[in-house]
């Protein structure tokens, strides 16, 4: 059985609240978990120490049991230091797509030919 930690949310409209939980990876995100780890409440401010709330020693347990955790909680496992979460580079991402590459090699193409025009006026 594939165990995640992950969370599942909680809260009304508008108004996030999310629990962390250890949960079957086939398990949908609000239904059946075996074990509330912790919260993290988005609403309250970066700085305030109720906003993500972490039972460190049953995550080290669940850890050690084979539960993988999500990218998210693997970010406040990091902060919290239970567990090391690898910096991500993505250079790639930040290029532009395919089209919008097209789009400006054709303005600057456009630039080009009507500098050359003028020049060629002249």
């Amino acid at each position: 059985m594939a165990l995640k930690i992950r969370l599942a949310r909680g809260g009304s409209k508008k108004r996030p609240y999310y629990h962390v939980v250890v949960a079957d990876a086939r398990s949908p995100r609000d239904g059946r978990f075996l074990e509330k780890l912790g919260s993290w409440n988005p609403m309250l401010a970066k700085d305030d120490a109720k906003r993500i709330e972490l039972n460190a020693e049953r995550i080290k347990h669940w850890l050690d049991n084979g539960a993988q955790p999500t990218d998210r909680v693997l970010r406040f496992l990091d902060e919290a230091g239970v567990a090391k979460r690898e910096t991500k580079n993505n250079p790639v991402k930040a290029k532009p797509g395919k089209k919008a590459q097209e789009r400006a090699a054709e303005k600057a193409q456009k630039v080009a030919d009507a500098a050359e025009a003028a020049a060629s006026a002249e």
